[in-house]
C-alpha cells in the first residue's frame, strides 16, 4: 500500500497519469494509460480474517482463484461469485463483476470496507460508517477514483450447493422465467441462436453430502464438450458461416441433464478456454424476456450467423452508485462471438434493443455508450462524477476510455 501511494505521488510530481491493470480480462481499454501502469502482482494475499464479523480483508491484486481456494481451506466462502475466477479482486469489483442470484448480488455488493489511494497519495479507508459517500461509489469505481489496495468482503461458513443442469426450450424458459427465478437461489440459462434450445442451471444450497461430478464425466462435460468440441464448432463456423445454424442445432443438444453437489466456487465457476468477444447489458428484470425475444427475432430476420449462446443471469437491486444493478432488480443479457469473427453488426443490433429497454452496459465489456447516454440510465451518475471531481480534480486516473464513459 505504501509503495502504491509513493508511486502515485511520484507520478503527480512528474505530471503523469496512473492506471492499475489486473489480469486484463476486460474487453475495453479501461486500464490503458500513456503514463504509469501499476501491476499489483505482489499486492496479494489475505491480510486478516475476522471470524466475529465474518469478513476477510484481502490485498487488491489477489486473483479470485487464489482467494476462493484460501477461503475454502479456512472453512469459509463468498456468498456469490461470477462464472470465472481469473480476475484480480480489484479488477473484478471495479468493473462490477457478477454472477447470478435471486438474493445475493455482485462481488462489489459483498464489500464491507475498502482502502483507496487517491490522486495526491492519500490513503482512505471507507465503509458504510467511515466516508460513506466514497464507499457508495468506490465499490464499482472503474479505476476513476483512485487505486484500490485492499478490500474487505463479507464471508460465511463454507456451504454446499446442489447444481441442476437441464436442457429446456426457449419458449418454456421465457414463459417460466419469473417462477424459475423465484424458486431458485441462483438461476441462469444459455440460449443457442438459430435453435429453440437452452441449457439451464439451478444452484441451491444443500445439506449434503457432497457429490461432485466424477472425474471422467466432469471432464466430458466441462472440457471435451464445453471447451474442446465447442472450440472445433466455432472454428468451423468462423471458416464456413453458413454451417453455423446446423452446428448450433447439434451443439445445443450435446449437453445432457446432470446434477452434482460441491462447495460454492466449484459450482459457480467453470473453465472457459474458447476465446471470444462479449457485450453484456443489464436490464430491468421485468423487461428481459421481451428484449430476449426481440434479439431472437432480429437474428431470425437477419443474415447474421451466431455461433455462441446468449447468456441470461439475474441480480437483486443494490445501493452502489454505478453498479449495473443500482436501484433495480436486474437481469443480464450477454452476447458473444468467437474471437476473430466480425462482431460489429451483431453487437450494434443487440445494443439497439438493450438501450431501448433502459439497459446499462457492463463496464468491462464492449459497448458504445458515452457519458451523456449513461447519465440517463444511472440516477446517481452525477453523484459519482461529483465525487471524482473532488478526489481527482486533475484527472490523474483518467484515460480516453474513462473520458468517454464519465466525461472529461
Amino acid at each position: 500500500m505504501d509503495e502504491v501511494a509513493d508511486a502515485v505521488r511520484r507520478a503527480a510530481e512528474d505530471g503523469l497519469r496512473v492506471k492499475t491493470v489486473g489480469s486484463g480480462h476486460s474487453f475495453t481499454a479501461i486500464a490503458a494509460t500513456d503514463g504509469v501502469l501499476i501491476r499489483p502482482d505482489l499486492l496479494t494475499g489475505i491480510r486478516r480474517i475476522d471470524r466475529a464479523a465474518m469478513t476477510v480483508t484481502v490485498e487488491s491484486g489477489t486473483p479470485l482463484r487464489r482467494l476462493n481456494a484460501a477461503l475454502a481451506r479456512e472453512g469459509l466462502s463468498l456468498t456469490n461469485m461470477g462464472d470465472i475466477m481469473e480476475q484480480t479482486v480489484a479488477g473484478a469489483v471495479s468493473t462490477g463483476t457478477h454472477g447470478t442470484g435471486r438474493d445475493s448480488g455482485s462481488l462489489s455488493a459483498q464489500i464491507t470496507a475498502l482502502e483507496l489511494v487517491t490522486a495526491d497519495g492519500t490513503v482512505l479507508t471507507c465503509s458504510r460508517a467511515e466516508r460513506p459517500e466514497v464507499f457508495a461509489a468506490a465499490r464499482v469505481g472503474l479505476g476513476a477514483l483512485g487505486v484500490l489496495t485492499a478490500v474487505t468482503l463479507a464471508v460465511e461458513p463454507l456451504f454446499l450447493l446442489r447444481a441442476r443442469e437441464e436442457p429446456m426450450s426457449l419458449d418454456r424458459v421465457t414463459a417460466e422465467f419469473d417462477a424459475l427465478h423465484a424458486e431458485n437461489e441462483h438461476f441462469e440459462f444459455y440460449w443457442f441462436p438459430h435453435t429453440d434450445n437452452c441449457n439451464t442451471k439451478r444452484n441451491n444450497r444443500s445439506a449434503g453430502p457432497a457429490d461432485p461430478p466424477g472425474a471422467f464425466s466432469g471432464w466430458v462435460e466441462d472440457e471435451l464438450l464445453s471447451n474442446g468440441l465447442f472450440q472445433v464448432a466455432n472454428t468451423l463456423g468462423r471458416a464456413v458461416p453458413r454451417a453455423i445454424p446446423a452446428v448450433a442445432r447439434v451443439a445445443s443438444r450435446a449437453l445432457s441433464a446432470r446434477s452434482y453437489t460441491d462447495i460454492p466456487y466449484k459450482v459457480f465457476t467453470s473453465p472457459r478456454r474458447v476465446r471470444f468477444v462479449e457485450m453484456e447489458y443489464a436490464l430491468p428484470r421485468e423487461a428481459a424476456m421481451a428484449a430476449l425475444h426481440e434479439v431472437r427475432a432480429m437474428i431470425g430476420r437477419s443474415p447474421l450467423k451466431v455461433s455462441f449462446p446468449v447468456e441470461v443471469r439475474t441480480a437483486p437491486a443494490d445501493d452502489i452508485a454505478l453498479s449495473t444493478a443500482s436501484g433495480r432488480e436486474t437481469a443480464y443479457i450477454a452476447v458473444h462471438l468467437y474471437r476473430g469473427t466480425p462482431h460489429r453488426a451483431y453487437f450494434t443490433a443487440v445494443e439497439r434493443i438493450m438501450t431501448a429497454h433502459g439497459g446499462r452496459p457492463h463496464w468491462g465489456k464492449l459497448h458504445t455508450r458515452d457519458a451523456e447516454r449513461l447519465a440517463e440510465v444511472y440516477p446517481r451518475f452525477g453523484e459519482f462524477t461529483a465525487l471524482r471531481d473532488r478526489l481527482d480534480p486533475e484527472r490523474r486516473f483518467a484515460n480516453d476510455h474513462l473520458r468517454r464513459v464519465l466525461g472529461s
